[in-house]
């Protein structure tokens, strides 16, 4: 009979470290996503200030 009591609280905890994981994996997801966009978005304003300023654009 204890064992059926426990069930539930290990079934919980162990929901609670998958929400953990898939909030972790979005995490490194939207980290990456932002560093790449960031990257392109450094490139763009580069090549805008480039032509701004005289330089030959593409």
């Amino acid at each position: 009979m204890k064992f059926r009591l426990a069930l539930p609280r290990q079934q919980r905890g162990a929901t609670a470290i998958e929400y953990a994981l898939v909030a972790a994996l979005i995490a490194i997801v939207i980290a990456v996503a932002a560093t790449t966009l960031g990257t392109q978005i450094t490139a763009v304003f580069t090549r805008i200030t480039t032509c701004l300023s005289g330089g030959a654009c593409t």
